[in-house]
């Protein structure tokens, strides 16, 4: 069994201050499988970052700690806070999905190389089947350690290769509905 995990569709993911991003349809990608998944009421997730800095974007208290609009939890969707990068981290999450039975599971969200990455290296190896919908994700443009200006999509693209083939399956949102999920 499959289950759909978003990570951090909040309202502060749009705050300015986090800079440029990439794949600006990725919310559209989002709502595609979050409708498949709702119609085949198969297990959901949403996946809520409380920060412990007061000025982040997901300062609890603040609009932006609160999710978007089109990605509130129904009734019977799990919601899981988290306070750092993984999703799986001091929270029941695993637990969770032990309890349903799910061995795979397709993350969606942001940060692609932040909370996406660091959450599909640990559902990998913890032994879930992982895929990452790379687009139905997003990053920033940011710095790299040496500081040469990395665009939003050159992050993106070294996140997903840093995930395939070792920790998950990057598939596209056609790809995992064709070939995956049929």
């Amino acid at each position: 069994m499959h289950a759909l995990i978003l990570i951090d569709q909040q309202k502060g993911i749009d705050h300015p201050k986090l800079g440029v991003r990439n794949n600006p349809s990725a919310e559209a990608e989002i709502s595609s499988l979050l409708s498949l998944w709702r119609q085949k009421s198969w297990p959901i997730f949403h996946v809520k970052h409380r920060s412990k800095q007061r000025e982040s974007v997901f300062w609890p208290d603040q609009e932006g700690f609160e999710f978007k609009e089109a990605f509130l939890p129904l009734e019977g969707e799990t919601t899981i806070e988290k306070s750092v990068p993984c999703a799986f981290i001091n929270n029941s999450l695993d637990d969770e999905l032990k309890k349903l039975g799910v061995n795979e599971i397709v993350l969606v969200g942001v940060a692609t190389n932040n909370s996406v990455e660091s959450t599909a290296r640990t559902g990998g190896s913890l032994g879930y089947t992982v895929y990452v919908v790379d687009d139905a994700c997003f990053t920033f443009a940011k710095p790299d350690y040496f500081g040469l200006a990395r665009s939003a999509d050159e992050v993106h693209a070294m996140s997903l290769a840093n995930l395939h083939g070792e920790y998950a399956t990057v598939i596209s949102r056609e790809q995992l509905v064709e070939k995956v999920i049929a």
